[in-house]
């Protein structure tokens, strides 16, 4: 017999947010990759489960990156709509590059920049789903850097330098952060980032 949840935590909300999800990022792949983008949402998703997140907390990992990546700000109106205030607010706290119609975009290094400094006075929630968020990240890359070496970040904008500087003030943000176990990871994942990238710059020099 499989073990029952006394008192479930996802109801037929959450079942329709995986929906939403799911066929708002349809045609998405990861960077540079033909992997389905659902598998990072599920991984974040999962994450935060793990962590003990409520059910708002888990919709707001599954629709992170929708507003972002697939409809911009008009997609505000209608999470909070379907999923209520406290999703829409995580997503929108977890999106940097949002402009309305026709307002240019900032560039990269702002945009990063800002996203730091407001991450520290956003709710535990979004912290959580942050974290879990750049952990699965930072594990994809490292898996990337075993495979590509450093040409691997020239996916992204950033670049190796940019990345590199990203991850480490992530780090030191993340680094007191609740649960522990999970920063603790992700701290260790930021190091062996910069390990490898190091190592394949000597081995190339």
């Amino acid at each position: 017999m499989p073990h029952r949840l006394p008192n479930p935590v996802l109801s037929e909300r959450f079942d329709r947010a995986l929906v939403y999800a799911s066929d708002k990022h349809r045609e998405q792949a990861r960077k540079s990759s033909n992997v389905p983008y659902i598998a990072h949402l599920l991984a974040v998703v999962s994450t935060v489960l793990e962590a003990g997140a409520d059910e708002e907390t888990a919709i707001g990992a599954l629709l992170h990156d929708v507003v972002e990546d697939q409809g911009g700000v008009q997609l505000f109106s209608e999470i909070e709509a379907h999923f209520g205030t406290k999703v829409r607010e995580i997503v929108a706290a977890l999106s940097d590059s949002v402009t309305a119609k026709d307002e240019r975009k900032a560039d990269w290094r702002t945009r990063k920049q800002a996203y730091l400094a407001a991450l520290p006075q956003h709710s535990a929630e979004t912290r959580l789903v942050s974290l879990a968020d750049k952990l699965h990240n930072a594990r994809s890359i490292i898996r990337d850097l075993k495979r590509e070496g450093v040409k691997a970040f020239d996916r992204f904008e950033g670049k190796q330098a940019g990345t590199l500087w990203y991850y480490s003030q992530l780090r030191e943000i993340f680094r007191d952060t609740t649960p522990r176990y999970l920063s603790d990871e992700f701290c260790e994942a930021v190091d062996e980032m910069m390990a490898r990238a190091t190592v394949d710059e000597v081995r190339h020099a």
